[in-house]
């Protein structure tokens, strides 16, 4: 048994969630945050069994897109107010980050 830990960005949230429950994967959702942009993610905790692993993959791949995203970024010690002026940077957001863990011992209650 494998526990998939899947991070998408929010905007792919409903459309994954839909998908997984159309192809009968039980999962758990936590909202959670980005580091670097600092916005909202949705963290997954989705049990499986080694043989469906490949299918998992493919269905995160399949409805978790890649996009860019433009950011006003300032320095981090900007001197004096009006002394720089951000411009705009292109940067990827959305996608899936997928954690694939070992489980040594599962049971359902």
């Amino acid at each position: 048994m494998k526990l998939c830990i899947c991070i998408v960005h929010n905007r792919d949230k409903n459309k994954i969630t839909d998908e997984l429950v159309r192809a009968g994967f039980k999962f758990t959702v936590i909202g959670s945050t980005g580091g670097f942009l600092r916005e909202g993610n949705t963290t997954f905790l989705i049990g499986i069994e080694e043989e469906d692993r490949v299918a998992l993959l493919k269905l995160i791949g399949q409805n978790c897109k890649t996009r860019e995203q433009l950011v006003n970024v300032a320095p981090f010690d900007a001197a004096t107010t009006g002394a720089f002026i951000p411009s705009p940077l292109k940067v990827p957001v959305g996608g899936a980050v997928v954690f694939m863990l070992p489980v040594e011992q599962f049971e359902r209650y």
